[in-house]
């Protein structure tokens, strides 16, 4: 098995990946978006994704955004997307995404990583919080939808 950043030779099986991972999420089958947005992320450099080979079968990914705090003048990275195909689940391949993460980020400098989680995602909480994530109770994270 390995680890390793993406590269645009890695766009099918990305974006399959990807793809499945927004059907997780009760979003419709759209390969091609998929595609395409993956094609975007890796060509402009915006975010990271670490990808997860089995055997040459793509089993898993996660993608990054790089954010900045402007209080600890320091990078953040958010952890977006995290996924592994139902056929390899249960094998630790999340918890080797998420060390593979904390390398990256150690790497590049900074300061933390933060993500997000649905509140009934209780198996992703529990790989979050055994790796060192703590449920934010300071602030409050609001949202304004531009597309209404």
């Amino acid at each position: 098995m390995e680890i390793y950043q993406a590269t645009i030779e890695d766009l099918e099986g990305v974006s399959d990946l990807f793809n499945l991972y927004r059907i997780f999420y009760q979003q419709p089958s759209d390969l091609e978006g998929a595609k395409t947005y993956i094609k975007n992320r890796l060509e402009s450099k915006d975010s990271v994704i670490l990808v997860v080979k089995d055997k040459q079968e793509y089993v898993a990914f996660t993608q990054l955004y790089p954010t900045f705090s402007s209080i600890s003048m320091q990078r953040v990275w958010i952890l977006n997307d995290l996924y592994v195909d139902a056929e390899a689940r249960n094998r630790g391949i999340g918890e080797m995404l998420l060390h593979k993460t904390k390398d990256f980020a150690i790497k590049t400098g900074a300061k933390s990583i933060s993500l997000e989680s649905a509140p009934d995602n209780y198996v992703a909480q529990r790989l979050y919080e055994k790796n060192g994530y703590k449920k934010d109770s300071q602030f409050y994270h609001f949202d304004l939808d531009l597309a209404e």
